[in-house]
């Protein structure tokens, strides 16, 4: 019997803040528990820094520089043969969504919509939700310093799960289904009620890494947002503790959501395989910053990738993966080819508990940037918001300038920029990627292995559409395990 295909899709979350993974509080312990139950990547990547162009990538199983969305403004534009849809469609799948698309997809796409929500609004069925909705609105993205005086019903994941429950309860019992659940948070605007208010005071919650005299270390596009975010909102960092435990509580509240969501699924008579993940991080906090916006660190590259169902080992996998894995991943899973085109690899034999090849695992990709030169730190360029008042978009004409590709390989990370300096960090004794080693002679042997890794990447992140005469030669899983090992002791 084929499985039903269920996505939980959160969205700005940030890796590491669970009890599983080592944080003092305890956000999300019923994701956790699915963890202890399944196959956990603990080195999953984001495609991209932002929602459109990784969502799309989730969707196609093509990078950005490939599908051709690159910002969150031009998902009309995706380039692929066939995507998550077309596979599912064309094995019989009935298609169900609720929640945030932020996608080329959309209401006519499924034969079940709810949506689309955003951060502050969704459908509204009632003058309740309609007064919360109002509110969030209001809020204008910022950070609540009380408890949200609307009853938790009207939250926006509440609601969603509402939304994707109806949709289990009226799906076709005898067809086997895709129910993608997209929930917008923990992304900004940041606001709970109690009891996750309350989850944890600001004065308890745990120190940062960095706070924004690393901005000045970073300099570049982080610079320039937090000098943004400053004139527009002064004193902005100074209630980052309430801002984290907010997000804290945010945790709490997606997780007892994706609990009820789970008990709904569970009625329907068929196995499952269920990938709960992100698009990709937050701040948090660190350097200064909330939301994202600027560079490619590992707080808003790394994502939380679980797989569970039948056949799933129960397993804590550390091979770098990525978004763009999932399409790839259900292919297998449902018995269909992988389309043409695609990029990712199935991590199907992975979840089974199988070997990976270490050249196929050995390291993965990521981008940022919509191209043209990257804008100097003294910019000022036109935006699409206004620089009076208090209202901005941290992804807009600065941060997103230019074009960049980062390269994660055991604990060592590489940033190549289109016009910028490299970036090399030691990530174990570096967290924050404060201390660039890319011109340290002393990891010259570590920068030339990590730049011949990214120029075989380079190569393989080619457009292979539109099809022609020739045959490509295609293998198992959509791996391209390579004629010899690199051996390098460097990297």
């Amino acid at each position: 019997m084929r499985p039903d295909i269920v996505i939980v899709m959160t969205d700005q979350q940030r890796v590491g803040l669970t009890r599983r993974s080592g944080y003092p509080v305890d956000t999300m312990p019923f994701v956790d528990g699915l963890a202890e139950r399944g196959t956990d990547f603990r080195n999953a990547y984001t495609a991209a820094p932002a929602c459109v162009p990784a969502r799309t990538s989730l969707l196609t199983g093509r990078f950005p520089s490939v599908h051709q969305v690159r910002q969150n403004s031009n998902a009309q534009y995706a380039r692929y043969d066939q995507d998550l849809l077309d596979v599912l469609r064309t094995a019989d799948y009935q298609l169900h969504f609720a929640g945030k698309p932020h996608m080329p997809r959309g209401a006519q796409d499924f034969d079940t919509f709810a949506g689309p929500y955003f951060h502050t609004q969704g459908p509204e069925r009632n003058t309740a939700e309609h007064a919360f909705d109002d509110w969030l609105e209001r809020l204008d993205h910022g950070v609540a310093d009380e408890p949200t005086p609307h009853v938790l019903e009207t939250q926006l994941p509440y609601r969603i799960t509402t939304d994707a429950l109806q949709a289990v309860h009226e799906a076709d019992p005898d067809r086997p289904g895709l129910f993608w659940v997209s929930y917008p948070e923990p992304h900004n605007p940041y606001q709970v009620p109690r009891p996750y208010f309350d989850l944890v005071k600001p004065e308890d919650v745990p120190d940062r890494t960095t706070g924004p005299e690393a901005t000045e270390i970073k300099g570049g596009s982080y610079a320039w947002l937090r000098k943004l975010q400053e004139d527009k909102r002064p004193g902005y960092d100074d209630n980052w503790r309430r801002y984290t435990a907010n997000y804290l509580g945010m945790l709490r509240l997606l997780d007892d959501q994706i609990r009820r969501l789970h008990e709904g699924l569970a009625r329907r008579n068929r196995p499952r395989l269920t990938i709960v993940l992100a698009d990709h991080g937050d701040y948090v906090g660190e350097y200064g910053l909330q939301r994202k916006g600027a560079g490619l660190s590992e707080f808003l590259m790394r994502i939380p990738l679980i797989v569970t169902g039948d056949g799933v080992g129960v397993q804590r996998r550390d091979e770098p993966v990525s978004i763009v894995d999932v399409l790839p991943t259900v292919c297998e899973a449902v018995g269909q080819p992988i389309p043409d085109g695609v990029q990712g690899r199935s991590l199907l034999p992975l979840a089974h508990g199988e070997a990976a090849p270490e050249t196929e695992f050995r390291s993965i990709v990521a981008e940022q940037g919509f191209g043209g030169r990257a804008y100097d730190v003294t910019a000022r360029p036109p935006l699409h918001f206004t620089y009076d008042g208090p209202t901005f978009d941290e992804l807009n004409t600065v941060t997103q300038s230019g074009a960049a590709r980062m390269i994660r390989s055991g604990h060592w990370k590489l940033i190549v920029h289109a016009d910028l300096d490299g970036e090399l960090y030691d990530l174990d004794t570096d967290p924050a990627e404060l201390t660039n080693l890319f011109d340290d002679d002393a990891h010259l042997a570590v920068r030339a292995g990590l730049l011949h890794q990214l120029a075989r990447w380079q190569a393989r992140l080619t457009d292979d559409l539109p099809n022609g005469n020739y045959t490509s030669l295609r293998l198992p899983h959509n791996w391209r395990w390579a004629p010899k090992e690199i051996h390098d002791e460097h990297v």
